[in-house]
């Protein structure tokens, strides 16, 4: 018997025994899963904001972000408040300072949102722009990514992405640094 395989032998031997798959019970209160979202949002560097319309997030968006520089929006109801990409290079979205997204849900347990490439037309735009706004239905909140994969398993899509706060390092020195490798910041409208 070589050295591998009685490393693989004894590594089987003392396998743990098998233990159930423990069960997650789904919170009865949709109010939860909104505020375990938020929370842990908040925890991760992003921000959430309950709105009730469409018409709250514009006003948010104008007050905190018109004429601070280029504006992309995919979603059709913000599309006045900056630009409407559509067949565009994507080298063409290196100075977008805040992109407005849908996202098709979102998940509380560690409050990533889904998104797809129908929905950004572009995939590296939630990834190029400097700021995020993405927006996502209450009821299309999910408790965890097991719920979350019962809903994309046999989903049609090419490119899709869980995004979960602005981008962060530790790795210089451990400082935290926001925007390293993505947005700087991610603000998510509850609607």
């Amino acid at each position: 018997m070589t050295s591998r395989e009685k490393i693989l032998a004894a590594v089987k031997k003392n396998q743990p025994e098998l233990a159930p798959m423990a069960e997650y019970i789904q919170p009865e209160r949709a109010e939860d899963l909104v505020a375990k979202f938020a929370i842990v949002l908040d925890g991760i560097g992003g921000k959430a904001v309950m709105v009730q319309r469409m018409e709250e997030i514009r006003q948010h968006l104008q007050e905190h972000w018109l004429g601070k520089g280029r504006i992309v929006s995919m979603v059709p109801e913000l599309r006045d408040l900056g630009e409407q990409p559509s067949e565009v290079d994507p080298h063409q979205f290196e100075n977008v300072e805040l992109a407005i997204l849908p996202a098709h849900f979102a998940v509380a347990e560690n409050s990533a949102v889904w998104v797809t490439e129908e929905l950004l037309q572009q995939r590296v735009l939630p990834f190029i722009t400097q700021n995020l706004a993405v927006i996502v239905r209450r009821e299309r909140l999910v408790a965890t990514m097991h719920h979350a994969y019962e809903l994309i398993g046999n989903g049609d899509y090419g490119f899709g992405t869980f995004i979960a706060g602005p981008s962060k390092t530790a790795d210089i020195e451990q400082s935290l640094v926001l925007g390293a490798h993505g947005s700087k910041s991610m603000t998510v409208f509850l609607l």
